[in-house]
C-alpha cells in the first residue's frame, strides 16, 4: 500500500464526543452566548479537531509550495514564466507579503521547490523536492503522469508530517506559480462542477481579451483530458500543479494528525477541493482563509457550504490571506482560554425578573 494510501485511509471524522463541554465552558464564559460570532464556531471546530477541552495554539507554520506549468506557453499570465524563480528567491529573501505577514503573527515559513522550471542551487532555507521543472501543458495532455502526481502528494504529506514532528500544531498552505490560476480554474470546473465562465478570473491581472482567451485554453484542457477526468487523482494529475499537489499532500497528512489546516486561497481552495473529494473527513480538519477576489471563489464556497473567516478582496496567494486568518484563529483560542467566567469574575449570568 502506498504512503498517500495509507494516510487517506487513516483520516476519520473529528470526534464530536467533546462537543458540549466546550460549548458549556464558552457559554459560562463573560458574554451573552454567541456574541462573538464566528469566532465561536472557530473555538468549537479547532478544539473538536485537536480532541481537547482546552486546546492551545503551538508552532504555527505556513508552507509554500513553489512550481512552474507548461500552459504558461499559451500566455495566459501577465507575467513570464521567469519570474515564479524570481518570486521565491524574493520569499527566501523574507521581502515577500507573506513574509511580512507571517512575521506579524508569529509563523515559520517553508518554502519547497517542488516543480520550478528553474534551479537555485545551494539556496539557505529552501527545500529542493522538485518532481520535474514544470508540468506539461494541459492543452496537449495531462499536466501531470499518475508517478508525478503522486510524488508530489506524497512530498506534501512529508511535509506535514516535519511540521509536526517539530511542534507545529496548525498548517497554512501557501503556494508560488506563475499561470497558476488556469489549472485551479480548470480543476474547479472539473470537481465541482460548473461552467468555465464562472471559475475564470484575471488571476495576475489580466485584460478582458486575454480573460476571454484563457478561458477558451481552460475549455481546450477539459476537452483534450475528458477520458482522463474519471478520479480526483486523476483529474488533478490531468489538470493540476505540482504545487496544488504538494498542497493536497500537506492537507491530508494535517488530517490523518488531528492538526488543522489553514486554506490560503483560490489556488489552495482548488488544492483542499480535490482532497475533500478523496475523502470526505479532511473538510473537517480546514479553516478557509478569506474568499479571493479572483473569479470563481464565491462558487467555490457557496457549493461547498462553507463561509471564510475574512473577505478582503485579495488575491495575491503566496499564503498571505492563510498567514492572517491564523491571527484570527489564534485570539478567539486565546478568548477561550483566557477569558473569565461569569462565576469566576463574580457577575450575573441574566439579569433577575
Amino acid at each position: 500500500m502506498t504512503k498517500f494510501k495509507r494516510i487517506v485511509n487513516s483520516i476519520k471524522p473529528i470526534d464530536k464526543k467533546l462537543e458540549s463541554q466546550i460549548l458549556q465552558h464558552l457559554n459560562s464564559l463573560t458574554k451573552p452566548q454567541g456574541s462573538l460570532g464566528k469566532l465561536e464556531d472557530i473555538i468549537l471546530q479547532y478544539g473538536l479537531i485537536t480532541g481537547k477541552i482546552k486546546p492551545e495554539i503551538g508552532g504555527k507554520q505556513i508552507v509554500v509550495f513553489a512550481a512552474d506549468h507548461g500552459v504558461a506557453a499559451e500566455g495566459v499570465s501577465a507575467y513570464p514564466q521567469e519570474v515564479t524563480a524570481q518570486m521565491v528567491q524574493n520569499i527566501l529573501n523574507g521581502d515577500a507579503a507573506v513574509n511580512v505577514l507571517a512575521r506579524h503573527v508569529n509563523a515559520d515559513i517553508c518554502v519547497v521547490d517542488i516543480g520550478v522550471a528553474g534551479t537555485f542551487g545551494d539556496v539557505p532555507g529552501l527545500i529542493h523536492r522538485k518532481v520535474k521543472p514544470g508540468t506539461e501543458n494541459i492543452t496537449a495532455g495531462q499536466a501531470m503522469s499518475n508517478k508525478e502526481v503522486l510524488k508530489a502528494i506524497e512530498t506534501g504529506i512529508e511535509m506535514a508530517e516535519d511540521a509536526i514532528q517539530k511542534g507545529v500544531t496548525i498548517l497554512g498552505t501557501g503556494e508560488m506559480g506563475i499561470a497558476n490560476t488556469t489549472p485551479s480554474s480548470a480543476l474547479f470546473a472539473a470537481l465541482l462542477p460548473c461552467s468555465v465562465e464562472e471559475v475564470t478570473g484575471r488571476g495576475t491581472g489580466i485584460n478582458d481579451q486575454k480573460l476571454n482567451h484563457k478561458a477558451q485554453v481552460i475549455k481546450k484542457a477539459l476537452a483534450v483530458n475528458k477520458d482522463k477526468l474519471s478520479s480526483p487523482v486523476n483529474i488533478l494529475a490531468a489538470l493540476g500543479g505540482f504545487e496544488i499537489a504538494g498542497i493536497c499532500g500537506l492537507i491530508l497528512g494535517a488530517a490523518a494528525h488531528r492538526i488543522p489546516v489553514v486554506v490560503d486561497g483560490f489556488i489552495s481552495s482548488a488544492a483542499a477541493l480535490v482532497t475533500c473529494k478523496i475523502s470526505d473527513s479532511v473538510k473537517d480538519y480546514l479553516f478557509f482563509s478569506h474568499c479571493s477576489a479572483e473569479e470563481g471563489h464565491q462558487i467555490f464556497f457557496e457549493r461547498l457550504g462553507v463561509r471564510p473567516i475574512l473577505d478582503l478582496g485579495m488575491r495575491l496567494g503566496e499564503g498571505t490571506g492563510a498567514a492572517l486568518a491564523m491571527s484570527i484563529i489564534e485570539a478567539s483560542v486565546k478568548i477561550y482560554n483566557e477569558m473569565a467566567t461569569f462565576d469566576s469574575a463574580g457577575v450575573e449570568k441574566k439579569l433577575k425578573k
